[in-house]
């Protein structure tokens, strides 16, 4: 009839109360209720380009970072001598990140994926559960919480700048420790 909404055969996409909208499938819905024309297909972001060997060019904090974290004078003067040169390699497949960092005392590996649990040790080695999330298009952000006992809270960003430079940020508490690195 003249006037009557067309009738559809498309999946039914129905709002719920639920995060995702619920889709039903083979339903005749009025071409007025279909949101599925109101939908905004997701944004392809740009990942920016984590990869390659990176050699530090300054750190601010360092000590007093492990400070923080309890270490004691000893260990604090040996690690702040073997981490004044560190090299790191990191190899990325989309948001997939795997970061080798070695020093004249030890080389760490951690691989995780950008908006995924995973394990790995905080800086003075305590094994922690990280969350890493974008922070912002070229900042990955991530907290850190202890398997077993307690601790300052602890945190790390890095970030890759408009001058192609990687800065990696580490928090204990309110204790702030800045490293600047170029690629090599």
């Amino acid at each position: 009839a003249k006037g009557s909404p067309e009738l559809v055969w498309k999946p039914a996409i129905i709002l719920t109360h639920r995060r995702a909208p619920v889709i039903k499938k083979r339903q005749f819905i009025p071409s007025y209720l279909d949101l599925s024309t109101h939908l905004q297909p997701k944004m392809e972001r740009k990942i920016p380009d984590f990869s390659g060997t990176w050699h530090m060019k300054s750190s601010q904090n360092f000590d007093e970072l492990l400070k923080a974290l309890g270490v004691n004078m000893m260990l604090r003067m040996i690690a702040v001598k073997a981490a004044s040169k560190p090299e790191v390699k990191i190899t990325q497949n989309g948001e997939t990140l795997s970061i080798r960092t070695s020093t004249t005392v030890r080389t760490t590996d951690i691989t995780f994926t950008v908006g995924q649990e995973f394990t790995e040790s905080t800086v003075d080695g305590r094994p922690c559960t990280s969350f890493p999330r974008w922070e912002t298009d070229s900042k990955i952000s991530c907290e850190q919480t202890l398997q077993k006992g307690d601790g300052p809270k602890t945190s790390w960003t890095r970030e890759i700048t408009s001058d192609g430079k990687l800065i990696l940020t580490m928090r204990a508490d309110d204790v702030v420790c800045t490293r600047v690195y170029e690629r090599q």
